[in-house]
């Protein structure tokens, strides 16, 4: 079954045309400032991935509260993107913003701890039962590190990921499998070395794959996320991860858990809710509320092993840590956000607005009799282009189509609606209200309408 089965194509292209003409129209601050910005900025954007969106220019935003933001040109929008992520307590939380501007008077950084990182650490240990614990400016180091540490701990030098995962800009983690065979991202720009050499890659919810693999005794970790959430959303099956971590026992492998996006899941995350029981476990974009920070935290047995490698090691530099990790700045904006604003309330509020938002997008797709379906992993909702949810990184790449993806969020966006521009995936915030969700509901029936075929 195709990605566009039960689509009229040739009326969702003339959509498509409409809509472009229609942003052109309406953002002319927007295009003057996407102009300029090309005269001096890489791709005429401050990133490069900010020109993946589906407009024809970026769309640059002036302020940005709660579940909502502003552009150039004065429009409002309702945020169901929320940073991919890193505003998924919504933009510029008050705890998090009091924190900061008291902070702001105090110092920024000092190479030295602050008392917000004892009271984080202690926090930290209290919900997600790692005992210790080091901070990063973002989850991309948070993983990269904790590779380094485990590798150096073990003594192994592979470590094992899911085919189309994504742990940030890990290049260890940028292997698929193409054909049943390891081969590395053609996306990967620069890398020299052959990673296949130390990353084993197989499908997630394949357990006699993951045996096979770790049967060599030389992996030393498996970096999973809990949900497979960056190539569309996979779920585990049921009782996969119980078998999978005897699995991991039974070779000596530890595991990792990602949980930056999975934290969507509530204010212990994904892992503890299931059971399932992490050696490391990294947290990046949403714990600080938006300031660039991450956490990665290891048990007590995996810590000591850790002290053992560094203290082994020759004095010098350990390739692990940047000068401005664990500033103080970053500190007190993560005991503001874990204190006040990621608590069991906003949770369960997050959660009720997610299962009317996921609810209305499977009405709205019944409705148009097509052939999608509709995952949700607490306050993250995802529809995808197949009859039923896939159960691994390949299955889930062949329901991308980034064409129909554009016209789809390019019709949301000029109604004042943002999606996440990398497949279909929607957050709820503490501040996103239930009228929102039914005016992104409305929206989105509204385009199925304009698209499906009769």
């Amino acid at each position: 079954m195709g990605t566009r089965d039960g689509v009229d194509w040739q009326r969702a292209l003339a959509l498509d045309g409409a809509e472009r003409a229609f942003f052109e129209r309406n953002n002319p601050a927007s295009r003057a400032l996407a102009a300029r910005a090309a005269r001096h900025l890489l791709f005429g954007v401050p990133m490069h991935w900010m020109r993946d969106w589906s407009t024809p220019f970026a769309l640059t935003v002036r302020e940005a509260c709660g579940a909502r933001f502003s552009d150039a040109d004065g429009h409002d929008y309702v945020d169901f993107c929320l940073g991919d992520t890193g505003a998924m307590f919504g933009h510029a939380p008050a705890p998090v913003a009091r924190a900061i501007a008291r902070q702001a008077a105090r110092g920024y950084t000092a190479m030295l701890p602050s008392e917000d990182a004892v009271w984080v650490g202690e926090e930290l240990a209290r919900r997600f039962a790692l005992p210790f614990w080091q901070f990063a400016l973002s989850a991309s180091d948070a993983n990269r590190f904790v590779l380094r540490w485990l590798r150096a701990a073990t003594g192994r030098s592979k470590i094992l990921v899911f085919n189309g995962c994504y742990h940030g800009t890990v290049d260890d983690v940028f292997v698929d499998l193409v054909g049943g065979a390891p081969t590395q991202r053609d996306s990967l720009l620069g890398q020299v070395h052959d990673l296949t050499a130390h990353t084993v890659v197989v499908e997630f919810n394949d357990l006699a794959a993951l045996e096979a693999a770790l049967a060599g005794a030389d992996v030393a970790c498996v970096l999973a996320e809990p949900v497979m959430t960056n190539i569309g959303m996979v779920l585990p099956r049921p009782g996969y991860w119980a078998e999978a971590q005897r699995i991991l026992r039974r070779h000596g492998t530890l595991l990792v858990i990602d949980e930056t996006h999975t934290i969507s899941s509530g204010p212990r995350g994904y892992a503890r809710e299931h059971g399932i029981v992490a050696d490391a476990l990294v947290l990046g974009k949403p714990i600080g509320g938006g300031v660039p920070c991450a956490a990665y935290g290891f048990s007590a047995e995996l810590a000591g092993r850790v002290e053992r490698a560094k203290e082994a090691a020759p004095p010098g530099h350990s390739g692990i840590g940047t000068t401005l990790a664990a500033n103080m700045f970053a500190l007190a904006a993560m005991r503001a956000n874990l204190a006040e604003v990621m608590t069991d309330a906003a949770y369960a509020a997050m959660f009720a607005l997610a299962g009317q938002l996921a609810a209305g997008l499977r009405a709205a797709i019944a409705r148009h009799r097509l052939p999608w379906c509709v995952s949700r992993v607490g306050a993250r909702t995802e529809f995808q282009f197949a009859p039923a949810p896939p159960i691994n990184g390949g299955a889930a790449a062949a329901t991308l189509d980034a064409e129909l993806e554009r016209i789809i969020h390019l019709y949301l966006l000029n109604r004042g609606l943002l999606i996440t521009p990398f497949h279909n995936m929607l957050l709820v915030c503490p501040q996103t209200r239930a009228a929102d969700v039914e005016r992104l509901l409305l929206a989105f029936d509204a385009c199925l309408a304009s698209i499906a075929a009769a």
